[in-house]
């Protein structure tokens, strides 16, 4: 049984130029101790798609219209007694794209970690302040005790995040879900992030939920792999297989347009034309209709099935359909 199981999850948003279908059909899992990416363009729906499934979605504007998700077989979704804080901040926390946004100016970051721990864990104020310094010297911040009773503004950004870290390992979670943790910071204190995060996942057998951009970091961390675009995962595999497998155009467009630093691999990199479908009105076929060089007629008005490239793979591309015109199989050079 998957730790986390998410199907047919479906997300809107109602606004004044109408209803936004920010996701549409996502699904995934992840077991135990396992990394999944979850990647694509901004505005594909990779952030709403799990703050959804945290509860994190005001409603209104947002509403999950369709889905289930299950934590450890019981549905989270409607269900009050498990979709409060003996979930969220506890069995499954989150790190923000921003801490600088997400913490609070007014309070120390020690108050701000050991608040956590007074309202999930039932800590006294001073034991929760104890184990805040034990969890800043864990995340390698120097002089803990010291920086403890500091503000966010007098941290540097790779010391903030290493709080919003903090603060979400404060409980033990068995899901970590985290939104873009390197953005803005720079090479060296991404790499340092990055390896904190699998060294604490080592540590406590936890699952990450990895949301970016950056196919760079997913290469480093990702076992598993989920490409969205227009508020659907159109393919999911290992790491392995989406690097080296790619089945669908966009994939392909995001590979192309990533840098790399092999001799072999020269020339200008490619980018993806065009922009992403309206989400006001989705297209009745595949979104990436309109940008994808193979697209066929069928392409525009059929929304394509998932085709299983392996037990762990699958695309969802008419490309990969048995009945996909030869000729058209020869120009799509994955």
């Amino acid at each position: 049984m998957a730790l986390l199981e998410v199907k047919n999850l479906h997300v809107e948003f109602n606004t004044f130029g109408g209803t936004v279908k920010a996701v549409r059909g996502v699904g995934f899992h992840v077991d135990e101790g396992e990394t999944l990416a979850i990647v694509g363009e901004s505005g594909c729906g990779k952030s709403v798609s799990v703050q959804s499934l945290m509860g994190l979605i005001p409603n209104p504007p947002g509403r999950i219209t369709r889905g289930s998700v299950k934590y450890r077989g019981h549905e989270i979704i409607g269900n009050p007694s498990i979709n409060g804080q003996e979930i969220r901040g506890t069995e499954i926390a989150m790190i923000f794209q921003d801490p600088m946004s997400c913490l609070n100016p007014t309070m120390t970051i020690g108050s701000q970690i050991s608040e956590t721990l007074q309202f999930h864990n039932g800590l006294s104020k001073k034991q929760s302040l104890i184990r805040a310094v034990e969890l800043l010297t864990m995340m390698q911040i120097p002089d803990a005790t010291r920086r403890a009773k500091q503000y966010p503004f007098e941290f540097s950004g790779g010391m903030l995040q290493r709080s919003m870290i903090a603060m979400a390992l404060a409980c033990d979670p068995s899901i970590l879900i985290a939104d873009e943790p390197t953005t803005a910071l720079d090479v060296t204190i991404q790499s340092q992030i990055l390896e904190l995060l699998k060294n604490l996942q080592a540590h406590n057998n936890m699952a990450i939920v990895l949301i970016t951009h950056d196919l760079g970091v997913v290469a480093r961390m990702a076992d598993q792999v989920a490409v969205m675009y227009a508020g659907e995962i159109i393919e999911q595999g290992s790491s392995d297989e989406i690097f080296y497998q790619s089945a669908h155009p966009y994939t392909v467009g995001l590979r192309s347009a990533m840098p790399t630093n092999t001799r072999e691999i020269t020339g200008r990199l490619e980018p993806i034309q065009g922009t992403p479908p309206d989400l006001y009105s989705p297209p009745p076929g595949c979104g990436y209709f309109a940008r994808c060089p193979y697209a066929m007629d069928a392409c525009e008005k059929v929304k394509p099935e998932p085709f299983n490239m392996s037990n762990t793979h699958y695309s969802k591309c008419w490309l990969q359909h048995n009945d996909c015109p030869q000729v058209v199989k020869g120009i799509y050079k994955p």
